[in-house]
């Protein structure tokens, strides 16, 4: 068993390869909008899993991330060339690729927070002049006990 830092070494090592044989090695144009955002490596070093993002031709318009997926297949094979040539390791891993969906995860959470902020706003503004529905301090205050603090007898202790 491999230690863990020999591990993230190969996963970024991986990383950088398969980067750079995207953008100028691969002519695949389904890939040219592909970008690397993280390798994970098994502890035994056979198996890695590259994950990326696709990013649309505008800012608005949707990714391709089924053409992304085929050109990735099917350019697995060269890929893995090239990891096993430019990294030396004995055994040359399987890569496997996944989309990452840590931006989308993030712009959805962006949204929800903008959401969020908006209802409190709206709060905030109901709630100008608003006065509570009981008393002012809702909580009890504690008891005094006069008559036990005078004698200096506690009849617990009798």
């Amino acid at each position: 068993m491999a230690d863990q830092a020999r591990a993230r070494k190969l996963a970024k090592r991986i990383s950088q390869i398969v980067a750079s044989a995207i953008e100028h090695e691969v002519k695949d144009p389904r890939l040219a909008r592909v970008t690397i955002t993280d390798t994970k490596v098994t502890g035994d070093l056979h198996d890695a899993v590259v994950y990326y993002t696709v990013l649309g031709e505008k800012l608005d318009s949707e990714p391709d991330y089924a053409g992304a997926a085929m050109a990735l297949e099917s350019a697995k094979g060269v890929l893995r060339s090239m990891v096993g040539a430019q990294t030396g390791v004995r055994f040359t891993p399987t890569l496997a690729f996944m989309t990452d969906t840590v931006p989308d995860e993030a712009r959805r959470m962006e949204e929800l927070l903008a959401r969020a902020r908006h209802r409190d706003e709206k709060v905030a503004k109901i709630a100008i002049g608003a006065e509570p529905a009981g008393e002012a301090d809702p909580y009890k205050a504690p008891r005094e006990d006069a008559d036990d603090d005078e004698d200096g007898d506690d009849p617990s202790k009798s």
